[in-house]
This record gives structure tokens, sequence and C-alpha cells, in this order.
């Protein structure tokens, strides 16, 4: 069985959680789904990110000086190779794979430089600003720009990343890297890791420039300025009608440019991950304690519900949440949460070595109690890399029964089934209150309870 949405490090098998990484770990199949905004360096109080927002905007405002001295076949080519970078795995694909923007778009980004003389003579300082003029241009297509204007810079920073965390890396031949002295996309030959899948060149990008949307972005002008500050009829326009609007009144975009300025200091990247609040866990575990067993009233889909946002905020930052899914076993339904074992923690470094874990698999089970069957599924479930290490969570306490049948699987088979209960829920709850502790702890307890009771 394969790992379930796998990350560069699960792959090369580096023992690290995201908390303690300076970058966002990439997936291998899929984007983050977060955007590397240029704002964040703009207001950096790094001198370095203050430098390369400059670059940032020079680069581009050297489309404008072509489109002006009339090399618009130039500037349109560069344009087109800025615009997607799947070597940081960036944006909302499910593939890494994006498409480039076309020639019309194109052609309409260009005649910006032309169009509006305040831009034709000073350019932009934040070139974000082209989402405010131009339809079709998305979040993640601004932070595709960026990045292949950066990727000199993201290049040395990955190579350093890789070297510190000992991330394998090999020759390859990367396109559209962007040179500041002749100005023009070039390939070059660097040193990088890869895609094991399909070899293809990964680069990393700190977590500090990342956000979940754009400090500057078409929604945030049109609900939070142009329809309060701006719009004096009382009608409803169009995206499209107000993109022309904006064409057409440089100022009042340049009123909300600086505006966005003013308020810098509200402007931080996001976290790659938030945990619930501490009174929002409290909540969810009383619900819990209160639903009744089985699927009355769905009970069984808002156990898994709760469960689930609880689990992965209570082992954060010592398990990395990857998914939830359902899978069907002999016609049954069964809700798993997959958690990348981190080893970040003693007994998860054994759980990886005695088990062969790179993942952890929960099982939730919304039943009055567990039957010899429902540990059976799971045992079927157990397998490569998810290992003989498997978690049940359920309601009550093992019978004694059933408690012997998950010794003796670990006595025939060597495979270590555990049990979390409403208890164990809420001790952990307890636990995250007191932040004297960490709830994994709870898991680790339930563990060695389990070891000892193993014959030797």
């Amino acid at each position: 069985m394969a790992l379930i949405r796998p990350r560069l490090i699960d792959c090369f098998d580096i023992p690290v959680c995201q908390e303690n990484t300076d970058f966002a770990i990439p997936f291998l199949d899929e984007d983050i789904p977060f955007c590397l905004d240029p704002f964040l360096l703009w207001r950096s109080p790094s001198m370095q990110d203050i430098s390369l927002h400059a670059m940032l905007a020079n680069s581009f405002n050297y489309l404008g000086f072509l489109v002006n001295k009339g090399d618009e076949a130039t500037a349109t080519e560069i344009l087109i190779k800025s615009s997607e970078c799947d070597e940081v795995g960036l944006g909302f694909s499910g593939t890494r794979q994006g498409h480039k923007i076309g020639p019309k778009v194109t052609s309409e980004i260009l005649s910006l430089f032309r169009l509006i003389p305040q831009i034709q003579k000073s350019g932009f300082t934040h070139f974000e600003e082209i989402q405010l003029y131009i339809d079709q241009i998305s979040k993640d297509r601004i932070s595709d720009i960026a990045c292949n204007y950066l990727k000199s810079w993201l290049i040395d920073y990955t190579m350093d990343q890789c070297q510190k965390l000992g991330i394998p890396m090999e020759d390859v031949t990367l396109e559209n890297v962007y040179d500041t002295k002749d100005n023009v996309f070039k390939t070059e030959k660097v040193k990088l890791p890869f895609n094991p899948q399909d070899k293809r060149p990964v680069l990393l990008v700190p977590k500090r420039w990342l956000r979940g949307a754009p400090w500057i972005n078409c929604e945030d002008y049109i609900n939070e300025y142009y329809i309060k500050d701006v719009l004096k009829e009382e009608k409803s326009l169009t995206r499209i009608e107000i993109l022309n609007f904006n064409r057409q009144n440089y100022d009042v975009v340049s009123v909300y440019i600086k505006l966005k300025e003013r308020t810098q200091n509200d402007c931080r990247n996001d976290p790659l991950f938030r945990p619930i609040p501490i009174f929002s866990a409290k909540r969810k575990i009383s619900t819990i304690e209160k639903l009744p067993t089985g699927k009355t009233d769905n009970a069984d889909k808002k156990y898994e519900d709760y469960v689930c946002q609880l689990l992965a905020s209570l082992l954060y930052p010592h398990l990395d949440f990857a998914a939830e899914q359902v899978r069907t076993d002999s016609g049954v339904q069964i809700r798993d949460l997959i958690f990348y074992n981190t080893r970040s923690e003693k007994f998860l470094q054994d759980i990886h070595e005695v088990y062969g874990n790179k993942q952890l698999v929960f099982e939730l089970k919304n039943v009055l109690s567990i039957e010899r069957e429902h540990i059976t599924q799971l045992n079927r479930y157990l397998a490569n890399d998810f290992g003989k290490f498997g978690i049940i969570v359920t309601r009550n306490p093992l019978s004694t029964a059933m408690f012997k049948n998950t010794i003796d699987l670990w006595s025939g088979q060597r495979r270590c089934i555990i049990t979390l209960t409403d208890a164990d829920i809420k001790l952990m709850v307890s636990v995250y209150e007191s932040k004297q502790r960490s709830p994994i702890e709870v898991l680790n307890a339930k563990y060695i309870e389990f070891t000892r009771k193993c014959p030797i």
C-alpha cells in the first residue's frame, strides 16, 4: 500500500515535522493550497526580502520597457514563460501541473503599460495589481509569476535546506530561470531534490512568504473597498464591469493600494496548519460524550467529524495530519484518519523501527463495543507503509476478550493495535488546555500500557 498524500521528505524517509522546517514541505502528487505573496517580501524587515521584491518588481516592469519600445513579441514570450512554475507545487492543482497563460490574456496584461499613463510612466510597485484590471488572473497565477522571477534564489535556498536535512539531490535541467542581467529566462543545470515518482525537480519555498491569498487581491478589493467606499449607485456590477471601471480610474485603485500598504502590519504569512482553539476543543469533546452510539440521527458521521477535527489539532505538531478517507471493507464504510509519522517522539521512532510505520492510521468506530470483526478489518489494512501499528478510536474500552485478541495478534504476527476511548480523548483535551504537557503523551501511555501486557 502506497503512502497517502506522499510528501518529499516521506519518500526519502527524512524524519522531520512541518513545524520544525523553514519551508513548506511539498506534496509529490498535488499542490500545497497556498500562494507566494510578493507583498510579504515588500513589508518584510529583512533587507534580503526587500531586495528580492525590488528585483521582482523591476523584472516585471521590464515588460513595460519592451512594450513601450515596440518589442511586444519579446515581452509576450517572457510573460508566458513566467506564468507557471510547477517545481514549487503551490496553488490548487491536483496534479502539480498547471497551464501557462494564453496569448489573449498576455496581450491584455501588456496593454496596461500602454493604456494607463501612470503605469506606462512608473510601472508597478506591486505587480499583483494586475488582478484588479485583468480577468482570469488568479491568486496562484500571481504566485507562479513571482516564483519564476525568484527561481534563481529559490534554487540556492533549496540546496541549502536539503544539505541541512540530508534530502537527496541530483543533477537536473531546470527551465525558466530568470537572468536579471540579460532580462531573459534561461535553462540551467543544477543540483536539486526530485520527485522519485517522475524525477521532476522540486523547489522549496520559505513558509514566511506564504498566504492563502495575496494581500492585494480582486475579491478583497471588490468586497472590502469598492462596494463600501466607491460604489454610489445601488446596483450590482459584474466582475468584468468593475475591472473595466478600474482601467479607466487608476486613482481609485491607487487609493486601495495605498490603504493596503498602510495596513501592512496586518499582513502576515498564514500558518500551514491552524489548530482549533481550546474552547472549541472542549465543546467538541463535550458533544462527543453526549452522542449515542450507532447511526441514529447521523451520530456516526457527527462522531467522525468531531474526532477528526480534535485529533488533527491535539496531535499537532508531533504528528502532521495527512488525510481523512473513507474506505469500503466487505461492504462496510470505514472512516480513517492518516497521519505522517514524523518520529518526533521516542515512541514514534519505536513504532517506525519496530512496526515499519511511515504513516499512522486511526480507524473511527462509533459503536458501543468493539467486536472481533472491527479488529480484523484494521488488521487487514495494516501493511507496507502503514506498517503493523494501528489505532482504533471508539467510545469505550475493549472487553477482556477483545483486548486478548489484540494481544494474540501481537504474539502471532507482531502487530500492535491500541485503542483510544472517549475518556482518553477527554484527557488529551485537558492536557491540551493546560499546555503543561503534550496530548500525544496520552497516546504514548496507551502504547506503553499495551506493551506491558504483551508476553515476553
